[in-house]
């Protein structure tokens, strides 16, 4: 099977799947308040991930390109939403146009319908500094995305087997680039010792890419003849991957994906401790099912939703969220407490500030 073939086979199991709402959110419950002590118009949804300067913490997270026309089309309409609606745009990976030029215009696309956005490149950890550097020229990059996928591959009968000397390729790349390197899990989360693995080779972003999202294992098991059933069920939970992430240094950001698609939920990410919310899944379904227009309407959707929220929690920026006292439960509060970490000191943060 050819890459291109092997691009859309992704995307079109990816839709068969649908979407799973990560129920390990509903172990996040907020702390009232009573006297928020704001309006909405003091609510502000722009944040700064990195060196990145955002207009809102959504972002959409990499897809696809690579895989002709049927991905152009989807990368095209995509990048008109992120222009219409103040989003950055993560593209999926560029390995399939280095690999094949003919499929670089499936990603340029981005470029030409946003040109002043923020746009994020994308490749795997088997990429070289040349890679890096050529992934980033494709699109005038903001950022570079490198995932991690290791599963993925494992599960994919024509993926890689051999992952050694990748957190040396990424050390390298981040001294070598020009631009913010972010690190990415593709849906079965980081743990704390990865993300100080990470930070400890120069990665300053990284997206936790939780378990909750779309699970590349199943997707990639419909492709197999006999089925490697023990992925299925792989990974960290988005919001427990968030927690650990935060838990290495306050100096990283963090992006949290993985199962995103209610205006709580991303609220309750941002709260835990993430910089931004990658979606992906969500928005493709949306796009290819109902079409641009209700794309665009379902992200302001989520945007006027995240300000009564915030509103209601006093919150007037995402770095106030981050104090609003969450309490946390069930099978997460039991996975962090296993971890060593104390989730104690989520439910007693204060919002307290001076009000001028």
């Amino acid at each position: 099977m050819s890459r291109t073939e092997r691009k859309w086979d992704h995307i079109r199991y990816a839709l068969e799947a649908g979407h799973k709402s990560s129920s390990a959110f509903d172990d996040i419950k907020f702390i009232h308040q009573s006297l928020p002590d704001i309006s909405m118009s003091d609510v502000r949804l722009h944040h700064v991930i990195g060196e990145l300067s955002l207009s809102s913490p959504i972002f959409i997270n990499a897809m696809t390109g690579g895989g002709g026309e049927k991905t152009f089309q989807i990368n095209q309409q995509l990048a008109i939403a992120a222009k219409e609606t103040g989003l950055a745009m993560a593209v999926g990976s560029q390995t399939a146009a280095i690999k094949d030029p003919t499929q670089r215009y499936t990603y340029e696309v981005i470029r030409k319908e946003n040109p002043s956005g923020i746009m994020i490149a994308n490749l795997g950890s088997e990429a070289t500094v040349d890679d890096a550097k050529t992934a980033v020229d494709m699109i005038a990059a903001d950022a570079l995305q490198i995932h991690l996928n290791v599963i993925q591959e494992l599960t994919m009968p024509e993926g890689d087997r051999d992952f050694t000397g990748a957190l040396k390729r990424i050390e390298e790349i981040v001294k070598r680039l020009d631009v913010p390197v972010i690190v990415k899990e593709v849906g079965f989360g980081m743990s704390k010792e990865t993300v100080q693995a990470l930070l400890s080779s120069g990665v300053k972003i990284v997206d936790i890419g939780g378990y909750g999202g779309t699970n590349f294992a199943e997707i990639e098991n419909k492709r197999r003849k006999k089925t490697l059933s023990f992925f299925t069920d792989w990974g960290i939970p988005t919001p427990v991957s968030i927690v650990e992430a935060s838990s290495v240094s306050k100096q990283l950001s963090i992006i949290g994906s993985g199962g995103f698609n209610r205006s709580l939920d991303i609220i309750k990410g941002l709260s835990l401790g993430a910089d931004a919310i990658g979606m992906a899944g969500y928005f493709l379904r949306v796009l290819v099912e109902e079409g641009i227009d209700k794309l665009k309407e379902e992200i302001e959707s989520l945007h006027q939703e995240m300000v009564l929220i915030m509103t209601a929690l006093g919150a007037q920026t995402i770095s106030d969220l981050k104090r609003t006292p969450v309490l946390i439960s069930g099978e997460v509060y039991h996975w962090l407490n296993q971890r060593g970490i104390d989730t104690k000191m989520y439910s007693q943060r204060s919002m307290e500030r001076k009000r001028g």
